[in-house]
Formats: structure tokens, sequence, C-alpha cells
């Protein structure tokens, strides 16, 4: 019952599309409106999933070969593998943490100056296995981690998007949307630091650089993403071949010639980011205009917050520049942990480091352009593979190993509730 209720509250679609229907309900909208607004949220989103579905299937084949071709073995921070290995031990305390969040994130919006409706189901599940893992973690009693995990992932659904709304409304231009993506502390801090590099972005748009007619290819952002995309497959490709694990690329190439592989995946990719704006474009149209009744009469001032994806059309060039910046940061990040001998070594994964990395280049961009993106998102990256070392001993007695927890959401808030409660504990 509890798996079966988890798999429904996990879909995001449909909690958007009962968003939207509710939301048309209340203005009194005709019964081929309600239908209509419903329908299309629904699709929209669904069209986001398979496009992001494309780019995270293509991001793992991508990791897999450049782990394997550069000899790379260590903890991934996959997050998608540590929450499934949290819900299989531990699913009914995660699946009321999770119910329990939802409905303190709608009173908190509600009777609080925090008003954000989180609307990222994923997002959502991935905080309520962390807090549920802490206060099992310490030994609390399963009564008060789903109480105090529940209330504690409420307000941050409610209050940690606040953080980096003053930069949402820089990007998107208004203030009826927020980060539905527990990484808002790290996407805050990336936005300040592209503060200290506004007058660069200021000369380059006042003077844009001349380059050669070559170059305007580049201005089609397909194209700039598939070629980025091509060229790194073709590293991973490469460094493959020289460490003898050219059957592993085989392998993964199937019925494709092997050398070309790499260029098909590459213009998988870029399909797969074409397919994901079309939708996100599409569910936040409507999203956004059946949340203004829900806002007005039940939460007033209420933002909707959507996935991190969501803001990728604003700045797309960003979301690449963030991608490298932050992959960058975590190979940085796993040289600090081997030199200083770390006993568990962190591995980015490239779709975290895509995702979260990405976005954090588009607001390091709101106001330093291009340096404050790749700047940004390189701090970002370091912290998405240092800061999983906090909880992961903790976790891995509990049997969660091999995999982490990447965002800085999750770390700082969940690393500060376990070092807290382990320190009153040790008092008594």
């Amino acid at each position: 019952m509890i798996d079966a209720l988890l798999g429904q509250v996990r879909n995001t679609a449909l909690i958007v599309g009962l968003v939207a229907c509710i939301g048309l309900l209340l203005q009194k909208k005709s019964a081929q409106d309600v239908i209509s607004g419903t329908v299309k949220t629904i699709l929209g989103f669904m069209i986001f999933n398979i496009g992001s579905a494309a780019l995270s299937g293509v991001v793992n084949n991508f990791s897999a070969l450049f782990n394997a071709g550069f000899g790379i073995d260590g903890v991934t921070t996959q997050v998608e593998i540590a929450t499934s290995l949290a819900l299989n031990t531990y699913g009914t305390e995660v699946a009321l943490v999770f119910v329990l969040g939802f409905v303190f994130n709608l009173i908190i919006a509600k009777y609080t100056r925090f008003k954000a409706i989180f609307l990222t189901g994923q997002h959502f599940l991935y905080f309520a296995c962390v807090l549920a893992l802490v206060f099992i973690g310490v030994g609390a009693p399963t009564w008060v981690t789903i109480i105090a995990g529940g209330f504690i992932l409420g307000f941050c659904g409610a209050a940690l998007p606040t953080l980096s709304q003053p930069y949402m409304n820089k990007i998107t231009g208004t203030d009826t949307l927020a980060m539905g993506h527990f990484n808002n502390i790290g996407y805050a801090f990336s936005g300040w630091i592209g503060k200290f590099f506004a007058k660069s972005k200021e000369a380059s748009e006042k003077n844009p650089p001349k380059l050669p007619k070559f170059f305007e290819l580049f201005r089609d952002f397909v194209f700039s993403v598939a070629l980025f995309m091509v060229v790194l497959f073709y590293i991973a490709v490469i460094a493959c071949a020289v460490n003898g694990k050219l059957d592993m690329v085989k392998e993964m190439a199937g019925n494709d010639i092997w050398f070309i592989y790499p260029f098909l995946q590459g213009l998988q990719f870029a399909a797969g980011m074409s397919v994901l704006i079309y939708g996100v474009r599409q569910f936040i149209a409507e999203i956004t205009a059946a949340f203004v009744a829900i806002s007005e009469k039940y939460i007033p001032n209420s933002k909707p917050a959507v996935d991190c994806p969501a803001i990728f059309p604003f700045a797309p060039n960003a979301v690449i520049i963030g991608f490298i910046g932050s992959l960058l940061g975590g190979f940085f990040g796993m040289f600090l942990m081997v030199m200083f001998k770390s006993p568990v070594i962190m591995i980015p994964a490239a779709g975290i480091c895509f995702f979260s990395g990405g976005t954090a280049g588009v607001f390091g961009d709101a106001y330093g352009g291009w340096k404050g993106a790749l700047v940004g998102s390189f701090i970002i990256g370091i912290g998405l593979v240092l800061l999983p070392l906090i909880l992961y001993p903790a976790f891995a007695d509990l049997g969660i190993m091999g995999a982490s927890f990447p965002n800085i959401d999750y770390n700082i808030i969940g690393g500060l509730l376990y070092k807290i409660i382990s320190f009153f504990k040790g008092l008594f």
C-alpha cells in the first residue's frame, strides 16, 4: 500500500496537473478549458520528462565511458541510486516523511512569509530520504523521524527557494516562479559570485566581441550543444581505446559502428535538450496561469517552485558553461580527496553536474555573464563532491553505500541537523 501511494505522490506530472486543474476550477473556467489546461500541463511535463530521461541516459553513458577511460573508481554522486538504496530498506519512513512534508509545506506557505509551494516531487523525495536517514542514523524513534523529518522537509520546501528568489526574478524577468530544486543555497551563492563580474558582463554587452563568420553557427543553441557533447564523447572513447577498454565502447554502441557512436550520442543529447525545453515552455505557461487562482484565494502571494531545467531556456549557453565549470570543479574536488588521502573518493556524476551545475551557471550568468557562470558553477562543482563526505559515513552504517546525495541543500541542512542531534544526544 505504501509503495503504491509513494508511486503516485512521486509522479510530478500528476501533481502539477492537479494543481492546474484546481486553479482552473477556482477561476470557474468552462469544462472545456479545465480539461484542456489540465491535459496540456500534464503533457508538457511528460514531454519535459521524456527530454530529461533522454539527457540522463546519454549523460550516464558518457559518465561510464569517462570513468572507464580515465581509470576512475569510487562512490558515485548519483542521487537516484542512493534513493533507491534508501527506499529498499526504509521505504515506509521515507514515504511518510515525504507526504507529511508536503502538508507542512502548504501550511507554512499559508501562515508564514515563506511562500514557495514545492512542486518538484522527485527532489522532495530525495530530501525526504536524507532527513529520514539522518534521524534513523541517530537512533530517533520512528514517530520522531516522521513528524520532525516531515516538518523540516516542509519548512525547507517553503523557505529555501526564498534564498534564490532575487536571482530567479532577474533571470525570468518576473516574480511568478520559484526554484523547486534542493540546491538553492548553492544557486544563491553562485548568483552572488556572479555579481563580482558585473562590470565584465556590462562591458561585453556594450561591445560584444566580433567573431569570425564561422562562429555564427554557434548562435544556434542546438548545434552548439551537439558539437560540445560530440567532442566530449570522442575524448572519453579515445581514452577508453588507449587504456584497452575498446570492447566496452563496442558493447555500448550495440548495432552502431563504435567510432560513429560518440557522434550519435552527442546528437541524441542535443535532441533531448530540444524536447526538454519545449516541454518546459508548455507546462510552465499552463501551471503559472492556473496557479494564480490558488495563490489569490488560499495562499496569497505564493509561488510554484518548479524544477531547475525550467530556467534553461532563459540562458541556454550559460547551462553549457555551468556544466563544464561544475564538471571541472568536481574533478578538482576529487583531486583534493586523493591528495589528502580521503578514505572515500566521491566521483562527480555527469548528470548532477549538468542539471545542478548548469543551473548554477544560469544563476552566475544573471549578473556576471560567462565569467560568473563559470566561476560560480566551478565552486558549486567542488561542493557537489566534497559535501557528501559529511553524511556518507553515517549513511554507510545504515547500508547506503556506493552512492551519495550530492546536492548542496541536502548536505548543509542534513549535516548540520546530524551534528546538532548527535551533540545533544551525547550530553545525556
